[in-house]
């Protein structure tokens, strides 16, 4: 059984088809993009994947179990992780500060008045794990909100490890950065799939990102999914070229 399972998966908005029809399957250890145009339905999947709203019909399977009538909360408890178009990190706290704040509330201490000293050192510890791991460690003391947009980006991805993904969301990780910010994200990306064995499915509009770290792509349009491969499949995908990827490399060469 596949590690993340969507079976005729489709969502409605009142007489707006978002989505229809849509069954996949993500293996545990992937690495999946999903690409499309804008309106695709790209962020509603993520919205039923995370349990943000439910499908109209269909059913999705996370790690064996059925997850239709899970909360987020729950889901996050489960392993499924989500970070967001818009960055969502304490701009006002230091990198230390957001990374010791998210390890706090993933192990349950942020309504305690007070905590051991052992339990102090395992926060300290699992705080310095995660700046290794995302590589902002010479950035622990700055504060989020003076940093450029790209390490912000990598201070939400740490927060989000916090919770010990199983299933790591990212959309549009690289949004709005510049060549050396997309290089670190895309490197954290790779890491945390192939040395940190988390699965992850991510959306992204850079084809040279998409072509260059994922396992296997997926791609909608007009909510519904036209195709699915490994990236030559779908580079030489005719019905991907013309709704999609022909305009997408021209943009991304713009």
């Amino acid at each position: 059984m596949s590690f993340l399972t969507l079976d005729g998966v489709g969502r409605r908005f009142g007489a707006v088809q978002a989505l229809k029809g849509i069954s996949l399957s993500v293996e545990k250890g992937e690495l999946r993009a999903i690409i499309g145009p804008n309106g695709a339905g790209k962020t509603t999947l993520f919205n039923l994947i995370s349990g943000y709203f439910p499908p109209s019909e269909g059913s999705i399977q996370f790690d064996g179990q059925p997850i239709l009538a899970v909360s987020p909360n729950a889901l996050v408890r489960r392993g499924i992780i989500r970070t967001f178009q818009i960055t969502q990190v304490f701009l006002s706290l230091s990198v230390y500060e957001n990374l010791r704040v998210a390890v706090e509330t993933a192990m349950g201490l942020q309504l305690r008045p007070w905590i051991s000293r052992n339990v102090r050192n395992q926060v300290e510890a699992k705080v310095e794990e995660l700046a290794a791991i995302t590589r902002i460690g010479p950035k622990m003391d700055r504060i989020v909100g003076e940093m450029s947009h790209g390490d912000q980006r990598v201070v939400e991805v740490g927060i989000a490890l916090s919770r010990h993904p199983k299933l790591l969301l990212l959309d549009e990780p690289t949004a709005g950065m510049g060549d050396e910010e997309t290089n670190h994200m895309t490197d954290l990306i790779r890491r945390l799939n192939k040395e940190q064995g988390i699965t992850i499915l991510f959306v992204e509009h850079d084809m040279a990102i998409v072509f260059g770290i994922a396992d296997r792509i997926t791609v909608l349009d007009n909510g519904t999914m036209l195709a699915e491969g490994t990236a030559r499949e779908i580079s030489e995908n005719p019905r991907v070229q013309s709704a999609y990827l022909g305009n997408a490399l021209e943009e991304n060469a713009a």
